[in-house]
């Protein structure tokens, strides 16, 4: 089952890419200009979240995509790598799967010579990790 919380990284991978959420059953669209904030999410991304879930915005789904993100958020949904690309994709627990990844009409990717998207991160954290590999490698 996808939690709200990978629901939410899958969405801000995807709008790093310039993916869009189609809200309203199809009248508007949602794409934060700015996703990270550091070692956090955007106010921006945060908005458009609390947006999507909200059901006064009626269906969501991603551009590219069939599922809704309420229906992801149901025990029928998990978050998966794309087996091409490598990013957060929905794939069904049970029965069939997705019929495509979103990044199926994305031209020219994955692209390995760009920074893929990320999560936010904490700098000391990666620091720390980084410091601690060098120690246990000249050790």
């Amino acid at each position: 089952m996808a939690t709200k919380q990978e629901v939410r990284r899958y969405l801000a991978y995807w709008f790093q890419l310039g993916k869009k959420v189609i809200t309203g059953n199809g009248k508007a669209s949602l794409l934060p200009q700015s996703v990270l904030n550091g070692d956090r999410y955007s106010a921006e991304f945060e908005e458009c979240w609390q947006k999507i879930i909200s059901p006064e915005s009626g269906d969501c789904y991603l551009e590219g995509t069939h599922e809704t993100i309420a229906e992801l958020l149901t025990p029928a949904w998990d978050m998966l790598p794309c087996g091409r690309c490598n990013m957060p994709v929905a794939a069904r627990n049970v029965g069939m799967p997705a019929l495509l990844c979103p990044c199926n009409d994305l031209p020219n990717w994955p692209n390995t010579e760009l920074p893929a998207p990320r999560e936010p991160i904490k700098t000391q954290d990666q620091l720390k990790t980084i410091r601690d590999r060098l120690v246990d490698n000249i050790a």
